[in-house]
């Protein structure tokens, strides 16, 4: 199954390409090294995708961590997949990661690539009371949907480093102080160099979570 077309323009206003066929090796859209942040999306027993971050391993094969009994991990064990989505968005990641977003079609509108992946388990564990488990996953087709220059953004990082900090505040292990002062430094980041839509991600984070 694919998505929606994605015609883009980026903000000088110049038509970016479209990619039906992946450009990095081992079936995946993207060259993965150290942890990537990803979408995924899940069908639940709704038939509705639910939308939340995944964080994946580089490796072979590249794997991933679900934490607690979470939508994610539920759907991985009854569907045995999902889409992995490949997102430059502050707000779509601020929104999955803090909140219950669910969807009709698998692909998000914002994804500039994204894997239909197939998923085993390969071990679960406990860490600090709360279970984990560790998923390999296989890209079984995969797209490229529009490819810009990269420019390297501290804001953004600053959202996707606040939406970890926000999604343990209450968890067993995690000192929430500690998060707090994390959540108030990123703020100051993203305040300093964010984007428009950077700062309305952080609006979005404190409307989802108190701190």
């Amino acid at each position: 199954m694919t998505g929606e077309s994605d015609d883009r323009v980026d903000d000088a206003g110049t038509e970016l390409p479209t990619h039906s066929e992946p450009e990095a090796g081992d079936g995946w859209p993207v060259t993965l090294s150290g942890v990537t942040e990803s979408l995924v999306t899940t069908r639940g027993p709704n038939d509705r995708w639910n939308v939340a971050p995944l964080g994946l391993f580089s490796g072979d094969p590249v794997t991933a961590r679900t934490w607690g009994n979470t939508r994610t991990k539920r759907n991985f064990h009854r569907e045995g997949g999902g889409y992995v989505q490949f997102v430059d968005d502050p707000v779509t990641f601020a929104d999955a990661a803090l909140s219950i977003v669910e969807r009709d079609d698998p692909v998000l509108e914002s994804a500039a690539a994204w894997a239909e992946v197939s998923v085993t388990s390969l071990e679960v564990g406990d860490e600090d009371g709360t279970e984990w488990e560790r998923w390999a996953l296989e890209p079984v087709d995969a797209a490229v949907r529009r490819t810009r220059v990269p420019t390297i953004d501290r804001g953004f990082a600053a959202v996707i480093e606040a939406t970890v900090a926000a999604s343990r505040l209450g968890v067993a292990g995690y000192d929430d102080f500690e998060l707090r002062q994390r959540l108030e430094w990123c703020a100051s980041v993203v305040d300093r160099a964010g984007s428009d839509r950077e700062r309305e991600a952080l609006d979005r984070l404190g409307e989802h979570v108190e701190w």
